[in-house]
Protein backbone atom coordinates (compact mmCIF):
# COMPACT_ATOMS: atom_id res chain seq x y z
CA UNK A 1 0.00 0.00 0.00
CA UNK A 2 1.46 3.40 -1.04
CA UNK A 3 1.72 6.45 1.12
CA UNK A 4 -1.02 8.17 -0.89
CA UNK A 5 -3.42 5.33 -0.36
CA UNK A 6 -2.78 5.24 3.36
CA UNK A 7 -3.39 8.96 3.60
CA UNK A 8 -6.68 8.69 1.69
CA UNK A 9 -7.93 5.87 3.90
CA UNK A 10 -6.97 7.74 7.07
CA UNK A 11 -8.76 10.83 5.89
CA UNK A 12 -11.95 8.80 5.08
CA UNK A 13 -11.99 7.25 8.52
CA UNK A 14 -11.50 10.56 10.14
CA UNK A 15 -14.34 12.13 8.16
CA UNK A 16 -16.82 9.32 8.93
CA UNK A 17 -19.35 10.27 11.58
CA UNK A 18 -19.15 8.32 14.85
CA UNK A 19 -21.29 5.12 14.85
CA UNK A 20 -21.32 4.87 11.04
CA UNK A 21 -19.74 2.13 8.90
CA UNK A 22 -17.23 3.34 6.37
CA UNK A 23 -18.22 2.57 2.79
CA UNK A 24 -16.77 -0.68 1.35
CA UNK A 25 -14.77 -0.87 -1.73
CA UNK A 26 -16.76 -1.48 -4.92
CA UNK A 27 -17.06 -5.26 -5.97
CA UNK A 28 -15.08 -6.34 -8.99
CA UNK A 29 -17.19 -7.67 -11.97
CA UNK A 30 -14.72 -10.53 -12.49
CA UNK A 31 -15.12 -11.68 -8.92
CA UNK A 32 -18.94 -11.64 -9.17
CA UNK A 33 -18.88 -13.71 -12.33
CA UNK A 34 -16.56 -16.21 -10.68
CA UNK A 35 -18.89 -16.63 -7.70
CA UNK A 36 -21.86 -17.25 -9.99
CA UNK A 37 -19.96 -19.93 -11.91
CA UNK A 38 -18.93 -21.70 -8.71
CA UNK A 39 -22.55 -21.62 -7.44
CA UNK A 40 -23.83 -23.13 -10.71
CA UNK A 41 -21.21 -25.89 -10.56
CA UNK A 42 -22.12 -26.68 -6.94
CA UNK A 43 -25.82 -26.90 -7.79
CA UNK A 44 -25.09 -29.14 -10.78
CA UNK A 45 -22.97 -31.45 -8.60
CA UNK A 46 -25.72 -31.69 -5.98
CA UNK A 47 -28.34 -32.43 -8.68
CA UNK A 48 -26.10 -35.04 -10.30
CA UNK A 49 -25.46 -36.66 -6.95
CA UNK A 50 -29.22 -36.82 -6.31
CA UNK A 51 -29.89 -38.38 -9.71
CA UNK A 52 -27.13 -40.96 -9.18
CA UNK A 53 -28.54 -41.78 -5.74
CA UNK A 54 -32.01 -42.41 -7.22
CA UNK A 55 -30.52 -44.59 -9.97
CA UNK A 56 -28.57 -46.57 -7.40
CA UNK A 57 -31.57 -47.00 -5.12
CA UNK A 58 -33.71 -48.28 -8.02
CA UNK A 59 -30.88 -50.43 -9.38
CA UNK A 60 -31.01 -48.69 -12.74
CA UNK A 61 -28.17 -48.20 -15.25
CA UNK A 62 -25.33 -47.56 -14.76
CA UNK A 63 -25.80 -49.18 -11.34
CA UNK A 64 -27.79 -52.23 -12.55
CA UNK A 65 -26.23 -55.58 -11.58
CA UNK A 66 -26.57 -59.19 -12.68
CA UNK A 67 -26.82 -60.19 -9.01
CA UNK A 68 -30.44 -60.37 -7.86
CA UNK A 69 -30.72 -60.17 -4.08
CA UNK A 70 -33.46 -60.29 -1.50
CA UNK A 71 -33.73 -60.31 2.28
CA UNK A 72 -37.13 -62.01 2.07
CA UNK A 73 -35.73 -65.52 2.40
CA UNK A 74 -35.88 -68.30 4.98
CA UNK A 75 -34.33 -71.69 5.58
CA UNK A 76 -36.91 -74.44 5.19
CA UNK A 77 -36.99 -78.12 6.14
CA UNK A 78 -39.32 -81.10 6.13
CA UNK A 79 -40.56 -80.58 9.66
CA UNK A 80 -42.89 -83.44 10.61
CA UNK A 81 -45.45 -82.98 13.38
CA UNK A 82 -45.63 -86.22 15.35
CA UNK A 83 -49.06 -87.20 16.68
CA UNK A 84 -50.86 -90.40 17.75
CA UNK A 85 -53.46 -92.11 15.59
CA UNK A 86 -55.28 -93.30 18.71
CA UNK A 87 -56.52 -91.73 21.92
CA UNK A 88 -55.24 -92.89 25.28
CA UNK A 89 -53.02 -92.33 28.28
CA UNK A 90 -49.28 -91.98 27.80
CA UNK A 91 -47.34 -94.59 29.77
CA UNK A 92 -43.82 -93.91 28.47
CA UNK A 93 -41.89 -91.05 26.85
CA UNK A 94 -38.34 -92.39 26.36
CA UNK A 95 -37.03 -89.30 24.47
CA UNK A 96 -36.16 -85.75 25.49
CA UNK A 97 -36.04 -82.30 23.89
CA UNK A 98 -33.77 -81.89 20.84
CA UNK A 99 -32.69 -85.53 20.84
CA UNK A 100 -31.38 -87.14 17.65
CA UNK A 101 -33.39 -90.25 16.73
CA UNK A 102 -33.34 -92.95 14.07
CA UNK A 103 -36.24 -94.20 11.99
CA UNK A 104 -38.31 -96.64 14.07
CA UNK A 105 -37.17 -95.36 17.48
CA UNK A 106 -39.93 -95.29 20.10
CA UNK A 107 -41.07 -91.75 20.87
CA UNK A 108 -44.26 -92.25 22.89
CA UNK A 109 -45.99 -95.36 24.25
CA UNK A 110 -49.76 -95.31 24.82
CA UNK A 111 -51.65 -97.60 27.19
CA UNK A 112 -52.20 -100.72 25.07
CA UNK A 113 -54.21 -102.98 27.41
CA UNK A 114 -57.55 -102.34 25.70
CA UNK A 115 -56.05 -102.86 22.25
CA UNK A 116 -54.43 -106.14 23.30
CA UNK A 117 -57.81 -107.45 24.42
CA UNK A 118 -59.43 -106.31 21.19
CA UNK A 119 -56.79 -108.20 19.25
CA UNK A 120 -57.38 -111.33 21.31
CA UNK A 121 -61.14 -110.99 20.76
CA UNK A 122 -60.66 -110.62 17.01
CA UNK A 123 -58.42 -113.69 16.91
CA UNK A 124 -61.08 -115.71 18.78
CA UNK A 125 -63.77 -114.63 16.33
CA UNK A 126 -61.51 -115.64 13.46
CA UNK A 127 -61.05 -119.09 14.95
CA UNK A 128 -64.81 -119.39 15.35
CA UNK A 129 -65.40 -118.55 11.70
CA UNK A 130 -62.66 -120.92 10.60
CA UNK A 131 -64.34 -123.71 12.63
CA UNK A 132 -67.67 -122.94 10.97
CA UNK A 133 -65.98 -123.15 7.58
CA UNK A 134 -64.44 -126.51 8.46
CA UNK A 135 -67.87 -127.71 9.66
CA UNK A 136 -69.29 -126.70 6.30
CA UNK A 137 -66.88 -129.11 4.64
CA UNK A 138 -68.15 -131.90 6.85
CA UNK A 139 -71.72 -130.96 5.99
CA UNK A 140 -70.94 -131.24 2.32
CA UNK A 141 -69.37 -134.66 2.78
CA UNK A 142 -72.48 -135.72 4.66
CA UNK A 143 -74.68 -134.38 1.86
CA UNK A 144 -72.66 -136.34 -0.69
CA UNK A 145 -73.15 -139.53 1.38
CA UNK A 146 -76.89 -138.87 1.64
CA UNK A 147 -77.10 -138.47 -2.14
CA UNK A 148 -75.35 -141.82 -2.58
CA UNK A 149 -77.77 -143.40 -0.12
CA UNK A 150 -80.75 -141.96 -1.95
CA UNK A 151 -79.41 -143.22 -5.26
CA UNK A 152 -79.11 -146.73 -3.79
CA UNK A 153 -82.67 -146.48 -2.47
CA UNK A 154 -83.85 -145.60 -5.98
CA UNK A 155 -82.13 -148.71 -7.30
CA UNK A 156 -83.81 -150.89 -4.72
CA UNK A 157 -87.21 -149.27 -5.31
CA UNK A 158 -86.78 -149.66 -9.07
CA UNK A 159 -86.04 -153.38 -8.64
CA UNK A 160 -89.07 -153.86 -6.41
CA UNK A 161 -91.24 -152.01 -8.93
CA UNK A 162 -89.98 -154.24 -11.76
CA UNK A 163 -90.70 -157.41 -9.74
CA UNK A 164 -94.18 -156.17 -8.77
CA UNK A 165 -95.00 -155.38 -12.38
CA UNK A 166 -93.90 -158.87 -13.48
CA UNK A 167 -96.01 -160.49 -10.74
CA UNK A 168 -99.02 -158.48 -11.82
CA UNK A 169 -98.56 -159.58 -15.44
CA UNK A 170 -98.38 -163.27 -14.46
CA UNK A 171 -101.43 -163.04 -12.23
CA UNK A 172 -103.41 -161.32 -14.97
CA UNK A 173 -102.53 -164.18 -17.37
CA UNK A 174 -103.50 -166.89 -14.88
CA UNK A 175 -106.68 -165.37 -13.53
CA UNK A 176 -108.56 -166.19 -16.76
CA UNK A 177 -108.19 -169.96 -16.35
CA UNK A 178 -108.82 -169.88 -12.64
CA UNK A 179 -105.24 -170.71 -11.60
CA UNK A 180 -105.08 -167.50 -9.59
CA UNK A 181 -107.90 -166.03 -7.63
CA UNK A 182 -109.06 -162.50 -8.06
CA UNK A 183 -108.00 -161.68 -4.55
CA UNK A 184 -104.43 -162.62 -5.44
CA UNK A 185 -104.68 -160.45 -8.54
CA UNK A 186 -105.84 -157.51 -6.40
CA UNK A 187 -102.92 -158.02 -4.05
CA UNK A 188 -100.51 -158.05 -7.00
CA UNK A 189 -102.01 -154.86 -8.31
CA UNK A 190 -101.72 -153.17 -4.90
CA UNK A 191 -98.13 -154.34 -4.51
CA UNK A 192 -97.22 -153.03 -7.97
CA UNK A 193 -98.76 -149.63 -7.16
CA UNK A 194 -96.89 -149.50 -3.84
CA UNK A 195 -93.54 -150.20 -5.48
CA UNK A 196 -94.17 -147.50 -8.07
CA UNK A 197 -94.93 -145.03 -5.28
CA UNK A 198 -91.80 -146.11 -3.37
CA UNK A 199 -89.72 -145.50 -6.49
CA UNK A 200 -91.15 -141.98 -6.88
CA UNK A 201 -90.53 -141.31 -3.19
CA UNK A 202 -86.92 -142.44 -3.51
CA UNK A 203 -86.39 -140.15 -6.49
CA UNK A 204 -87.87 -137.21 -4.52
CA UNK A 205 -85.60 -137.98 -1.59
CA UNK A 206 -82.61 -137.95 -3.96
CA UNK A 207 -83.60 -134.50 -5.24
CA UNK A 208 -83.95 -133.22 -1.68
CA UNK A 209 -80.46 -134.53 -0.88
CA UNK A 210 -79.05 -132.76 -3.93
CA UNK A 211 -80.69 -129.47 -2.93
CA UNK A 212 -79.29 -129.86 0.57
CA UNK A 213 -75.85 -130.25 -0.95
CA UNK A 214 -76.34 -127.04 -2.98
CA UNK A 215 -77.37 -125.23 0.20
CA UNK A 216 -74.14 -126.35 1.87
CA UNK A 217 -72.13 -125.19 -1.16
CA UNK A 218 -73.78 -121.76 -1.22
CA UNK A 219 -73.37 -121.40 2.55
CA UNK A 220 -69.66 -122.10 2.19
CA UNK A 221 -69.18 -118.88 0.20
CA UNK A 222 -70.82 -116.96 3.04
CA UNK A 223 -68.62 -118.67 5.59
CA UNK A 224 -65.49 -117.94 3.55
CA UNK A 225 -66.51 -114.28 3.43
CA UNK A 226 -66.99 -114.34 7.21
CA UNK A 227 -63.50 -115.79 7.64
CA UNK A 228 -61.99 -113.03 5.48
CA UNK A 229 -63.94 -110.44 7.47
CA UNK A 230 -62.62 -111.92 10.71
CA UNK A 231 -59.05 -111.84 9.29
CA UNK A 232 -59.50 -108.17 8.44
CA UNK A 233 -60.76 -107.49 11.96
CA UNK A 234 -57.66 -109.18 13.35
CA UNK A 235 -55.42 -107.07 11.13
CA UNK A 236 -57.21 -103.87 12.16
CA UNK A 237 -56.87 -104.79 15.82
CA UNK A 238 -53.18 -105.51 15.28
CA UNK A 239 -52.72 -102.15 13.53
CA UNK A 240 -54.41 -100.37 16.43
CA UNK A 241 -52.12 -102.19 18.85
CA UNK A 242 -49.07 -101.22 16.80
CA UNK A 243 -50.26 -97.61 16.74
CA UNK A 244 -50.01 -97.44 20.51
CA UNK A 245 -46.27 -97.19 19.80
CA UNK A 246 -45.56 -93.79 18.24
CA UNK A 247 -42.23 -94.18 16.43
CA UNK A 248 -39.97 -91.89 14.41
CA UNK A 249 -40.85 -92.02 10.69
CA UNK A 250 -37.28 -91.11 9.68
CA UNK A 251 -33.92 -89.98 11.02
CA UNK A 252 -33.77 -86.49 12.45
CA UNK A 253 -33.71 -84.25 15.49
CA UNK A 254 -36.68 -83.73 17.78
CA UNK A 255 -38.05 -80.37 18.78
CA UNK A 256 -39.54 -79.68 22.18
CA UNK A 257 -41.59 -82.54 23.66
CA UNK A 258 -45.17 -81.33 24.03
CA UNK A 259 -46.47 -84.08 26.30
CA UNK A 260 -45.57 -85.84 29.52
CA UNK A 261 -46.00 -89.20 31.21
CA UNK A 262 -49.57 -89.87 32.34
CA UNK A 263 -51.20 -87.29 30.08
CA UNK A 264 -54.29 -88.21 28.07
CA UNK A 265 -54.00 -87.38 24.38
CA UNK A 266 -56.54 -87.43 21.60
CA UNK A 267 -56.03 -88.76 18.12
CA UNK A 268 -54.05 -86.31 16.02
CA UNK A 269 -52.71 -84.28 18.96
CA UNK A 270 -49.34 -82.61 18.34
CA UNK A 271 -46.83 -84.32 20.60
CA UNK A 272 -43.54 -83.11 19.12
CA UNK A 273 -41.82 -82.14 15.88
CA UNK A 274 -39.16 -84.06 13.98
CA UNK A 275 -36.69 -82.10 11.86
CA UNK A 276 -34.69 -84.16 9.33
CA UNK A 277 -31.33 -83.09 7.95
CA UNK A 278 -32.75 -82.18 4.54
CA UNK A 279 -32.84 -78.38 4.32
CA UNK A 280 -33.27 -75.81 1.58
CA UNK A 281 -33.86 -72.07 1.17
CA UNK A 282 -37.00 -70.34 -0.09
CA UNK A 283 -36.29 -66.87 -1.49
CA UNK A 284 -39.31 -64.69 -2.25
CA UNK A 285 -38.03 -62.66 -5.19
CA UNK A 286 -39.80 -59.61 -6.63
CA UNK A 287 -41.37 -60.27 -9.99
CA UNK A 288 -39.19 -57.51 -11.47
CA UNK A 289 -36.12 -59.56 -10.50
CA UNK A 290 -37.16 -62.74 -12.27
CA UNK A 291 -36.38 -61.84 -15.90
CA UNK A 292 -32.97 -63.58 -15.90
CA UNK A 293 -33.38 -66.07 -13.07
CA UNK A 294 -33.06 -69.66 -14.29
CA UNK A 295 -32.87 -73.11 -12.75
CA UNK A 296 -29.30 -74.18 -12.01
CA UNK A 297 -27.82 -70.71 -11.46
CA UNK A 298 -25.38 -70.36 -8.53
CA UNK A 299 -26.51 -68.70 -5.34
CA UNK A 300 -24.75 -67.26 -2.32
CA UNK A 301 -26.61 -66.54 0.88
CA UNK A 302 -25.67 -65.20 4.28
CA UNK A 303 -27.28 -66.35 7.51
CA UNK A 304 -28.26 -63.65 9.96
CA UNK A 305 -28.17 -65.93 13.00
CA UNK A 306 -24.65 -67.21 12.23
CA UNK A 307 -22.91 -63.84 12.12
CA UNK A 308 -23.70 -63.47 8.40
CA UNK A 309 -22.03 -66.77 7.52
CA UNK A 310 -21.79 -67.14 3.74
CA UNK A 311 -22.93 -70.40 2.16
CA UNK A 312 -23.49 -71.54 -1.41
CA UNK A 313 -26.28 -73.21 -3.32
CA UNK A 314 -28.09 -73.40 -6.65
CA UNK A 315 -31.55 -72.54 -7.91
CA UNK A 316 -33.52 -75.80 -7.86
CA UNK A 317 -37.09 -74.80 -8.73
CA UNK A 318 -39.18 -71.71 -9.41
CA UNK A 319 -42.74 -71.42 -8.14
CA UNK A 320 -45.45 -71.84 -10.81
CA UNK A 321 -47.29 -68.79 -9.41
CA UNK A 322 -46.77 -65.80 -7.17
CA UNK A 323 -47.19 -66.17 -3.45
CA UNK A 324 -50.45 -64.20 -3.50
CA UNK A 325 -52.05 -66.88 -5.68
CA UNK A 326 -51.62 -69.37 -2.84
CA UNK A 327 -52.98 -67.03 -0.19
CA UNK A 328 -56.08 -68.04 1.70
CA UNK A 329 -57.72 -64.66 1.06
CA UNK A 330 -57.35 -63.59 -2.55
CA UNK A 331 -56.93 -59.89 -3.30
CA UNK A 332 -59.68 -58.22 -5.36
CA UNK A 333 -58.14 -55.54 -7.57
CA UNK A 334 -61.44 -54.63 -9.26
CA UNK A 335 -62.59 -52.30 -6.47
CA UNK A 336 -61.17 -49.15 -8.08
CA UNK A 337 -58.60 -48.59 -5.32
CA UNK A 338 -55.83 -50.45 -7.13
CA UNK A 339 -52.23 -49.79 -6.08
CA UNK A 340 -49.61 -51.67 -8.04
CA UNK A 341 -47.35 -53.71 -5.77
CA UNK A 342 -44.52 -55.90 -6.96
CA UNK A 343 -45.55 -59.50 -6.38
CA UNK A 344 -43.23 -62.12 -4.90
CA UNK A 345 -42.30 -65.37 -6.63
CA UNK A 346 -40.84 -68.09 -4.37
CA UNK A 347 -37.59 -69.65 -5.57
CA UNK A 348 -36.34 -72.91 -4.03
CA UNK A 349 -32.58 -73.07 -3.52
CA UNK A 350 -30.61 -76.17 -2.62
CA UNK A 351 -27.67 -76.02 -0.24
CA UNK A 352 -24.50 -77.26 -1.90
CA UNK A 353 -22.89 -80.31 -0.25
CA UNK A 354 -19.43 -80.42 1.34
CA UNK A 355 -20.02 -77.28 3.41
CA UNK A 356 -19.20 -78.14 7.04
CA UNK A 357 -20.93 -75.04 8.40
CA UNK A 358 -24.22 -76.00 6.69
CA UNK A 359 -25.00 -78.36 9.59
CA UNK A 360 -25.62 -75.26 11.70
CA UNK A 361 -28.61 -74.27 9.60
CA UNK A 362 -32.02 -74.57 11.20
CA UNK A 363 -35.47 -74.26 9.58
CA UNK A 364 -36.88 -70.77 10.00
CA UNK A 365 -33.53 -68.91 9.96
CA UNK A 366 -33.48 -65.64 8.02
CA UNK A 367 -31.01 -65.37 5.17
CA UNK A 368 -30.04 -62.85 2.50
CA UNK A 369 -29.96 -64.47 -0.95
CA UNK A 370 -28.00 -63.36 -4.01
CA UNK A 371 -28.57 -65.10 -7.35
CA UNK A 372 -25.91 -64.71 -10.02
CA UNK A 373 -27.86 -64.40 -13.26
CA UNK A 374 -24.70 -64.01 -15.34
CA UNK A 375 -24.12 -67.75 -15.25
CA UNK A 376 -25.59 -69.83 -18.10
CA UNK A 377 -29.12 -70.91 -17.38
CA UNK A 378 -29.73 -74.44 -16.21
CA UNK A 379 -32.19 -76.97 -17.48
CA UNK A 380 -35.92 -76.33 -17.21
Amino acid sequence: MTEETRTTTTTAIAETPEGSTPPSEPTSPVRTRRVRILSSISFACVALAGILLVLYAWNLPPFSSAIESTENALVRGQVTIIGPQLSGYIVDVPVHDFQFVKAGDLLVQLDDRIYKQRLAQAIAQLQQQQAALANNLQQRNSAEATIAQRQAAIGDASAQATKAKADLSRNQALVSDGSVSRSSLDLARANEAATVASLAQAKAALEIARQDRETVIVNRASLEASVENAKAAVELARIDLDNTRVTAPRDGQLGQIGTRLGAYVNSGAQLMALVPDTLWVIANMKETQMADVRIGQPVTFTVDALNHLKLYGHVQQISPATGSEFALLQADNATGNFVKIAQRIPVRITVDPDQPDAVRLRPGMSVVVSIDTREPQGHH
